[in-house]
């Protein structure tokens, strides 16, 4: 989710006016804003698919990476171009059962990880502190790529998802092939969140004052508390979104990881500085703080019925990103941006892959 000092400059300017409709990528194939690049190459034109066509993968692997055992899925030929997708909170890999399918048939081999603390990812050992800077779980997913020898990937993601991404991007550059990143550039300058945002923003950030408290942290920790937590949050931050109970319980199955409840509050707490993180991540909080650019090329996305969503149609972020981009907002859709726009996230990724 976007960085609070970000979001409260451009907050009063309305997201209407800025937004692109886009949704029609969901019923209109041929709706891709980059069917040729300047360079005469094609692109594919990703199929159109209804959002919730698939519900299911069929298979959930694991493979132990740095201090993690990783389940994640695996779409797509084995030795294809490799797309690793990485979902937000309140939600699991779920957020891309239909976006994966859609880049399998292309050709890509696409790699869906549960984040540490979410669904069958386990910490190898009792004693690994149960902490979640935003730079442990961007080093998850370097350990993930090494254990699975994938040396260079496409990242796309959303909300924790982006934040991971784009710090990859950032840091080991080498090791992306292009981006998708949703709501822009979301690396968590922890300074910056200690100063109070407008009132408008304070109220979007609820939950993460919820969690800053005793009660918050006792309603995460019961398990039947939090995920009807997770599920309220789903209704508000997705206006549009008509999912059913089959839907979210899919998710929700992922919210039963012995370690959640420890990684959401960490990681909540963490960012708006009431605890300091282990000191193994110092060396790459001091690197983020200083709001490092982005050159791999990047394709950003702006859901505009997401409450988190800056005004400006991505003006607020352009700047962070140096190399080959293109933006895009998408029309009537929510914060689950992949899971609501399937087609149209997934043609974001090939379109980067192409800049």
């Amino acid at each position: 989710m976007i960085n609070r000092r970000t979001f409260s400059k451009a907050v009063g300017l309305g997201t209407g006016a800025a937004a692109v409709s886009l949704s029609g990528l969901q019923t209109n194939a041929s709706a891709s804003t980059a069917a040729h690049q300047p360079g005469g190459a094609s692109v594919p034109t990703v199929p159109t698919v209804t959002p919730g066509t698939h519900t299911e993968f069929q298979t959930i692997k694991q493979v132990k990476a740095g201090l993690l055992n990783i389940g994640y899925a695996e779409l797509g030929p084995a030795h294809g171009p490799v797309v690793i997708c990485l979902h937000g909170w309140p939600y699991d890999i779920h957020s891309y059962v239909d976006v994966a399918p859609l880049l399998a048939d292309l050709g890509y081999r696409v790699i869906v990880p549960y984040l540490r603390g979410h669904g069958s990812t386990r910490f190898l050992s009792r004693h690994t502190p149960r902490t979640a800077e935003q730079s442990a779980i961007a080093l998850d997913i370097i350990a993930l790529m090494d254990a699975l020898k994938i040396h260079k990937a496409v990242l796309a993601g959303f909300d924790w998802g982006s934040r991971t991404a784009d710090i990859i991007s950032a840091l080991w550059p080498e090791r992306i092939k292009a981006l998708v990143s949703t709501s822009g550039y979301l690396i968590t300058k922890v300074k910056a969140q200690l100063e109070p945002a407008l009132p408008a923003v304070e109220h979007n950030w609820w939950y993460q004052w919820y969690f800053a408290t005793e009660r918050g942290k006792k309603a995460m920790e019961n398990e039947k508390e939090r995920i009807a937590l997770c599920r309220y949050v789903w209704t508000l931050v997705s206006p549009n979104w008509n999912f059913d109970d089959a839907t979210y319980e899919r998710t929700a199955e992922a919210f039963k990881n012995p370690d959640y409840a420890a990684i959401v509050l960490y990681n909540y707490r963490w960012r708006i500085g009431l605890i300091e993180g282990e000191h193994r991540y110092d060396r790459y909080e001091k690197l983020l703080a200083a709001q490092p650019s982005i050159g791999v090329p990047t394709v950003t996305l702006d859901a505009a019925l997401d409450p988190f969503t800056p005004a400006g149609d991505g003006s607020t972020y352009r700047g962070h990103f140096t190399g080959p981009y293109e933006h895009r907002t998408i029309a009537d859709i929510g914060h689950n941006l992949p899971q609501e726009a399937p087609t149209a996230f997934a043609q974001a990724v090939v379109d980067a892959d192409h800049l």
